[in-house]
């Protein structure tokens, strides 16, 4: 017969890595609330949000529907639950960002000194630090 004293939880609340835990939400923060404001100002299309899609040869109706699915992978990597979801949400900013990226290299848009070029590949790379600092509560 087995007895449960509580220092069993906490024992393995403690051996978590703080460390990865606390990167883990700052990068996930910083991705969040960058690709957040990213598809709200799309969504309103505010800014130079317009002349940034435009310019590249994309119809004008393509910040509806990126805007849209920013928020709603922002919202999926943030709530708890749903890993499944998040892969899916994890590989759409991937593919979503490296995409805009090889968009304006192929438009020759650089932007000043490649910002419309390093930005997103920027976003990808936090979206895959994201990824790989998860915890298991967030993974498959």
């Amino acid at each position: 017969m087995s007895t449960f004293t509580g220092n069993e939880k906490i024992a393995k609340v403690e051996s978590r890595p703080i460390g990865r835990t606390v990167a883990y939400w700052i990068v996930t923060i910083v991705l969040a609330f960058s690709i957040a404001l990213s598809g709200i100002g799309q969504l309103m299309r505010y800014g130079g949000n317009v002349d940034l899609v435009t310019d590249i040869g994309f119809p004008l109706y393509i910040t509806n529907i990126l805007g849209t699915w920013k928020l709603l992978g922002v919202i999926t990597i943030v709530i708890p639950g749903f890993p499944r979801l998040k892969e899916w949400a994890y590989s759409g900013i991937f593919f979503l960002m490296t995409g805009a990226a090889l968009s304006h290299v192929f438009a020759h848009d650089y932007g000043d000194g490649g910002f419309h070029v390093i930005l997103p590949l920027f976003y990808a790379a936090l979206g895959i630090a994201s990824w790989a600092l998860r915890p298991k509560s967030r993974r498959l």
